[in-house]
């Protein structure tokens, strides 16, 4: 195959090593959550440390690349499989904890924690250990950003081998912006800015009614826009703290934005915002929804009569559901099939390319949007030249055809994936929304799962279908679908 397709599997190879070796680095975070908690997960975060690192020495140290080149294909390649290799590895504690889970199981909780998806096969929440907790939350912190992004930031050498192949098939969006001239530095910025923002959330939240552990998970949930908790109840375990949710609806909502922005803000360009077009659809979209909720609860007899249930309640559910955190408020389900139905138009468009969110984005919305506006308006004045512009700039018509096939081909994927769901015996509109819920990476369940409840009455092998739906939501479609195509095995 190698000499068939020209693709160097040996440096892949030595660079997965790599990156297994730190992934066994960041398990001793959880590692030591044991031994401060003295929990019976101790012996599994020692056994799950050395097996990960012993075998990501063994992959780097163990092959002798004749070339350490890396091209697109090897970019592709490596963006793809990482995320799988990062599931396998870190599925082995749920697969030897105090309260182990199938392989079927722990392999889509582990994707589900790196693809910030949030969907859970765990009903028993309270009787986790701290440990394992820890281990979900860190899995969404590393997800949420970007293994690649992360690994362009720690390994310099793939600044020049492939970096900038890796950086735009992992990096959501249309076009890539880089902060830096050399992609490690632009990792290294992004990764900075996304670390402070969590640090900020973990004060804020232990400032409250959270204890330090349940802050500091929370805040990798919540910043990731993954949305695991430590506790059964979700956030709604702090339901009389009105504190809690108005700290998670800003956090969640700076998640939505392109870090790319919050950098330039950071360094004092604020005016880069709300310049910036679709921060400004992404703020109205929130704002035009919120007046959509509102009118939907003043006319649904079974909402509390609060001023909570009519402010911060639907906003907090806004804001979770458009950047795919998954978190709901109590009785949510309660809302109306109104409600359901705006639920389903932000589940599918997300927030802000270059952010933490799962969905299609935003900023295909408005191509979308202004591409169909001037085909109508070509009916009429057929000879007219229309182009699209986003941010001043004008769009080639390659850009453009490239938005238009990604959102056939995202509709196509959920519903392939709802039929194959309904083939394991899953109920049809089930099998649809829980599709629909993996790609667009919000996590979200309906029918046998129950709102914000867990997957854990879904087939083995239909775990296996959404395990592989929410990789294919999370690096956006074609860097997985291109790996189906003959053509990038040949030269």
């Amino acid at each position: 195959m190698a000499a068939k397709s020209g693709i160097n599997f040996a440096m892949l190879l030595r660079v997965m090593g790599l990156l297994v070796m730190i992934e066994a680095l960041f398990m001793a975070v959880p590692l030591v959550t044991a031994v401060i908690y003295d929990c019976d997960d101790l012996l599994t975060f020692i056994t799950s440390f050395i097996f990960a690192a012993v075998m990501g020495a063994l992959m780097t140290f163990g092959v002798r690349p004749s070339r350490h080149d890396m091209g697109k294909r090897e970019g592709f390649l490596l963006t793809a499989s990482v995320w799988v290799v990062f599931s396998l590895f870190g599925m082995v504690p749920f697969l030897i904890c105090r309260t182990p889970l199938t392989v079927s199981d722990a392999f889509f909780e582990s994707m589900s924690g790196f693809t910030t998806t949030g969907a859970s096969v765990m009903d028993d929440l309270g009787g986790v250990s701290h440990a394992i907790h820890m281990w979900r939350a860190i899995m969404q912190w590393i997800g949420g950003m970007g293994i690649i992004l992360f690994t362009l930031a720690v390994i310099p050498m793939l600044n020049s081998a492939g970096g900038m192949q890796m950086f735009n098939a992992e990096v959501t969006g249309i076009t890539h912006e880089k902060l830096r001239p050399r992609v490690s530095s632009t990792a290294k910025r992004l990764w900075l800015v996304y670390a402070l923002l969590t640090i900020g959330l973990m004060v804020l939240y232990y400032l409250g009614p959270m204890d330090m552990f349940d802050s500091i998970c929370h805040a990798f949930s919540t910043m990731s826009t993954g949305g695991f908790s430590t506790r059964q109840e979700s956030i709604g375990a702090w339901e009389d703290s009105l504190y809690v949710k108005v700290v998670s609806t800003v956090f969640m909502f700076i998640g939505g934005v392109n870090f790319a922005l919050i950098f330039k803000a950071s360094a004092g360009d604020f005016g880069s915002l709300w310049k910036n077009e679709t921060f400004r659809v992404y703020v109205k979209v929130i704002v035009a929804m919120f007046v959509c909720f509102d009118l939907a609860l003043l006319f649904n007899g079974s909402v509390p009569d609060t001023v909570e249930a009519y402010t911060i309640d639907p906003l907090f559910q806004i804001v979770s559901t458009i950047t795919s955190t998954g978190y709901t408020v109590n009785g949510f389900s309660d809302w109306g099939v109104f409600i359901l139905g705006l639920t389903f138009i932000l589940m599918f468009f997300g927030a802000c390319a270059g952010s933490t969110s799962g969905g299609a984005k935003l900023d295909r919305a408005v191509f979308l949007w202004k591409n169909s506006r001037n085909e109508l308006y070509r009916c009429i004045y057929p000879n007219r030249i229309l182009s699209v512009d986003i941010n001043g700039n004008t769009m080639s018509p390659e850009i453009i055809n490239k938005v238009m096939a990604f959102l056939c081909l995202y509709v196509l994927v959920i519903v392939a994936g709802g039929i194959m769901l309904s083939v394991t015996g899953v109920p049809l509109i089930d099998s649809f929304f829980s599709s629909f819920s993996c790609v667009s990476n919000t996590g979200l369940g309906a029918g046998v799962t129950g709102y914000g409840g867990s997957y854990d009455l879904i087939s083995p092998v239909g775990k296996w279908i959404l395990s592989l739906l929410m990789l294919t939501g999370r690096l956006e479609i074609f860097t997985v679908l291109v790996l189906l195509t003959p053509g990038f095995w040949h030269r």
